[in-house]
């Protein structure tokens, strides 16, 4: 017993450490000429040091199944992940030199399973996106490990109320802004996480600015928010937008704390993130463009309600893991998706 609690000691104080060793990530200030008085920013999350929003997500859920004395040194673990979150996560488990098993979806894009696989984590792909979650508690069993389950401890393992989560790193770097309270702040819900966090701070802080959750057209979320009873998507339904959006809800995704979900299409999504990375000089990810997308509708509510303010949302990724799919015209002409004129709309918003 007490070896294994001088692990668990040393352990924490690695990831603490790592945390430590990382400055917090830019808040860029984008202008938006044709609407005065209403500025955006984005929180750009792909500074960190696996790339994504989900390097805070996996260092929080890894101290929370540490200290719930879930995973010891010997411990395999395995996550349900899109990608992203497994990247992550890959990264803490070799840091601990623990191993990690990524049960991915037969879509993720290769550059997320390389990347998975240089943090020296292993790839067990199922075809059934919506399999993903029985398989990790399966092969947990299997091999006596513990599911590490984002979808189920997300909305838990980080602290709302503070502690440098990132609604308050965005409120601390809003503070000398000329609107520092957000008018609206703008996510997407892939575990529900992120949103749970932020909006939960928002009332723990008794704070004006209102959440909004814009979410795949082909995901289960806005229409659960939406209609309650309604838990799963109909067959057939998808999205390909990597890192949001779900085919039945999640656990971790809480809707009473949302003020208002916009649903998006795939090529909306897309369009704007073309349009975004013309306009920053660098690719980004799709659900960042899922975000945009909400905040320029957003935005021309405001202005034509002749208000002024600020939107904050994320800038989730880069777009190197999407040079063969987001980026590659072809490949998204065989999708069939028309991002061309939503990529005009909002580059005539951005300019």
């Amino acid at each position: 017993m007490g070896s294994d609690r001088e692990w668990l000691d040393e352990a924490v104080r690695r990831i603490e450490a790592d945390y430590q060793r990382s400055s917090d990530t830019h808040l860029i200030r984008v202008d938006l000429p044709r609407l005065s008085g209403i500025t955006l920013y984005l929180k750009d999350e792909s500074s960190h040091p696996t790339g994504s929003l989900k390097h805070r997500l996996a260092r929080s859920l890894f101290l929370y199944a540490l200290c719930n004395a879930w995973i010891g040194p010997e411990t395999t673990v395995i996550e349900a992940s899109s990608g992203s979150t497994a990247v992550s996560e890959a990264y803490f488990a070799r840091m601990l030199g623990l191993r990690f098993i990524a049960v991915v979806p037969a879509s993720t894009a290769q550059p997320k399973l390389d990347a998975i696989r240089f943090h020296g984590g292993e790839i067990h792909v199922v075809d059934d996106p919506r399999q993903v979650t029985a398989v990790s508690a399966r092969l947990a069993a299997e091999c006596g490990g513990h599911f590490i389950d984002q979808f189920t401890f997300a909305e838990r393992a980080t602290d709302w109320r503070g502690n440098n989560n990132i609604a308050e790193s965005i409120f601390t770097q809003m503070e000398a802004e000329e609107h520092p309270i957000p008018a609206w702040i703008v996510v997407g819900a892939g575990t529900g996480g992120t949103s749970a966090t932020i909006g939960r701070y928002l009332r723990y802080r008794r704070l004006p600015g209102r959440l909004c959750v814009a979410d795949p057209v082909d995901s289960v979320f806005h229409r659960h928010y939406a209609d309650r009873a309604v838990t799963t998507l109909p067959a057939g339904c998808a999205s390909c937008v990597e890192g949001i959006g779900r085919a039945r809800v999640e656990p971790s995704f809480m809707p009473g704390v949302i003020d208002r979900m916009e649903a998006v299409t795939d090529a909306q999504s897309i369009g704007a993130m073309r349009a975004l990375a013309d306009r920053l000089g660098r690719r980004v990810g799709g659900s960042t463009g899922t975000s945009l997308w909400a905040c320029a509708k957003l935005a021309g509510e405001m202005a034509a309600a002749r208000q002024t303010g600020s939107i904050v949302t994320l800038l989730c990724d880069g777009g190197e893991r999407y040079a063969a799919t987001y980026y590659d015209d072809a490949w998204l002409a065989a999708k069939g998706l028309k991002w061309r004129e939503p990529a005009e709309q909002i580059a005539e918003f951005l300019c």
